[in-house]
């Protein structure tokens, strides 16, 4: 229990769950700063045009907002199941970020190998430094949205 509310209570009403409104705040603001860095150091990085990999980018990201939505309503709701809040602390901030990236792996290792015409090792190499990328900004980035939108106080 968290605050002078059960869990249950929370669940049943929505209480401490964040709206569809702010979920899709978050996960659109996310994608286009990602997109910006992404295409940006990709072509540093993998010596590719941004015109070329930009493309793949954008398509990468929608995969990604629509996997950012189910991922993280999923892992509320469950967080707020197994520990009566939502809110994160650092730990699971990790674990988020962690499972979040395994799952973009999986959805988009065939789009990368068959967009840019690699291999299985070309396409694991840049997809787990897109991943370790990631990994930072994910926690960087909603790190500061919960500071800049934060859950409703009835949580805390």
């Amino acid at each position: 229990m968290q605050g002078a509310y059960p869990a249950a209570i929370l669940l049943v009403f929505g209480l401490s769950m964040r709206t569809f409104a702010d979920r899709m705040r978050h996960a659109i603001c996310f994608e286009v700063f990602g997109l910006i860095f992404v295409t940006y150091l990709s072509s540093l990085i993998f010596n590719t045009k941004p015109l070329e990999f930009g493309p793949l980018a954008l398509i990468l990201s929608l995969v990604a907002t629509a996997w950012n939505y189910v991922y993280n309503l999923g892992f509320d709701h469950a967080l707020l199941r197994l520990r009566g809040r939502v809110n994160k602390v650092w730990q699971e901030r990790v674990v988020h970020a962690l499972i979040f990236e395994i799952g973009m792996l999986v959805l988009t290792m065939p789009l990368v190998m068959w967009w840019l015409g690699y291999g299985f090792i070309e396409a694991i190499n840049m997809s787990l430094s897109l991943m370790l990328f990631y990994l930072v900004y994910i926690y960087v980035y909603n790190l500061a949205y919960d500071k800049i939108f934060p859950i409703p106080e009835i949580v805390k």
